[in-house]
């Protein structure tokens, strides 16, 4: 009996030190990243900052390309990339209008500087010398933003590192099947080149079927056209018609700002990862919104949108209907306004995530951008929406639907309207409920936003690039893909 009980012991523990072995879980530590900024938009590069600040926190080295330095700090080494990549910031709102009015200059646009932010890069012997050095052995991952040519990716092309995209916007930009290999269906989950959250009518479906359709096609058709339209012949670069899948990709994407969808094993939202600790607002301004007797709306379109190239008629419509209401409007503004209404403060640069938390905040009138939308409902803050371009229509219009928020079209707004939707959103309180709702919502996680970068990143790396997290319509071609091959 005695001896059976020692048995049973020693059989126990075995099988317990070898369950404890075969689940142990290897940490990643000190991990070397190469992380690439390859486009000049500083709503762009803020999210990838954020990404990067995350695993320096998290005790992990970074070598960074960008061209928005912010200076090197422990474990983070950046190389200023700013007099090679043009920089998209302070643009005048009608040259948006004109250049990126509709879908297919859109695209075609995005491609082209896409291409040339490329040439800019690869030819960049910083960058190329790294890369002759052979980037195995002396880097653990890559993380870029991607673009729309597979040319973006080619610094990862043949390494066996891990591919870390870093996406600025809620969805992956027009290149879901060249990327995860599964296309959205139209029909439920709205093409970022949409006007609407979500297609709800037969015309949105319809004209969203066609806008996932364009999107497709003229890129792969874009795509396989430009080894035989470069001036000088294709360089290395040139020649990938796909781009590198990615092994994990982090997406500036929340529920509360973009529809449920299907997403891929690899895709983790990190929308508001950019939020940080609010700090204190400066005196001026603060003596400003504390002082008003009736609230403080603000009023910016961030740093990509230049307010004071608003037409001048439109600019008479908003300053005229700021001065009518009791409330104050703290304004951002590039220029020198004549003219201005007593109860509006103007000013170059704005401490915008701030002055969202402060408690006399009524009212958040935005252009729609994915940053400041995060930091409106994170405050719980209404919004009047003035979408420009690109996916701020898709933006404001889910805060919409999550009932916190008004649209309206900025070159058609009049007096009255404008004035009529502002009283609506300060004084019916469902406004500021549902964005305290929304913002419930938004933070309620199982882990932060920096968190999850950290514990992906790590995992990608432990796993050897993780593949098993890849879709197999990776594998097939286009008409395998549709089935055609089955008909």
């Amino acid at each position: 009996m005695r001896v059976e009980i020692r048995y049973n012991f020693w059989t126990v523990l075995v099988v317990v030190s070898v369950s404890i072995v075969t689940t142990c879980v290897l940490p990643v530590e000190n991990a070397r990243i190469l992380a690439i900024q390859t486009y000049g938009g500083k709503s762009h590069w803020n999210f990838m900052s954020a990404l990067l600040r995350a695993l320096t926190d998290g005790g992990h080295a970074v070598t960074v390309f960008t061209p928005f330095p912010e200076g090197d700090r422990d474990n983070y080494t950046e190389v200023d990339t700013s007099n090679i990549l043009p920089l998209k910031v302070g643009i005048d709102i009608m040259t948006l209008r004109r250049l990126v009015g509709n879908a297919y200059t859109l695209v075609s646009l995005n491609m082209e500087i896409a291409k040339l932010n490329c040439d800019n890069i690869y030819n960049d012997h910083r960058l190329t010398d790294l890369m002759a050095k052979g980037l195995d052995g002396h880097f653990d991952a890559i993380v870029i933003e991607p673009g729309l040519p597979s040319c973006m990716t080619y610094v990862a092309a043949g390494t066996s590192l891990p591919l870390v995209y870093s996406a600025p916007m809620p969805t992956m930009w027009l290149a879901d099947r060249r990327t995860f290999g599964d296309v959205p269906n139209p029909a439920a989950v709205s093409s970022i080149l949409a006007r609407h959250a979500v297609p709800k009518t037969f015309a949105q479906r319809f004209s969203n079927t066609l806008l996932t359709l364009f999107a497709e096609a003229y890129i792969a058709l874009r795509a396989s056209t430009t080894k035989s339209v470069v001036d000088d012949g294709p360089k290395p670069y040139d020649t990938y018609d796909v781009p590198v899948p990615p092994s994990i990709v982090f997406t500036n994407g929340h529920y509360i700002s973009d529809a449920s969808r299907p997403i891929p094993a690899n895709v983790v939202n990190v929308g508001g990862i950019h939020l940080k600790p609010p700090e204190r607002i400066p005196k001026d301004i603060l003596e400003f919104i504390e002082d008003s007797p009736h609230g403080v709306i603000l009023f910016t379109f961030g740093s990509t949108v230049l307010i004071s190239s608003i037409p001048d008629h439109i600019k008479i419509v908003f300053l005229e209907t700021l001065s009518r209401l009791p409330q104050r409007t703290i304004l951002k503004y590039e220029g020198v306004m004549d003219n201005k209404p007593h109860n509006v403060m103007i000013k170059k640069w704005l401490p915008q995530r701030d002055i969202l938390v402060h408690p006399k905040v009524k009212l958040f009138v935005s252009h729609g951008g994915i940053a400041g939308m995060y930091e409106a409902v994170d405050a719980g803050v209404p919004v009047l929406g003035f979408p420009v371009f690109t996916d701020q229509f898709r933006n404001i219009d889910n805060l919409v639907e999550a009932g916190m928020a008004i649209s309206m079209e900025i070159l058609s707004v009049s007096g009255d309207s404008f004035y009529e939707n502002i009283v609506e959103l300060v004084d019916n309180e469902k406004y500021a409920k549902n964005a305290k709702i929304a913002s419930e919502l938004f933070n309620d996680r199982p882990m932060s936003p920096q968190q999850s970068v950290v514990y992906w990143t790590e995992y990608v790396i432990r796993h050897k690039g993780a593949p098993h997290l890849k879709s197999q319509a990776l594998n097939l071609t286009w008409y395998q893909y549709l089935l055609l091959d089955n008909i």
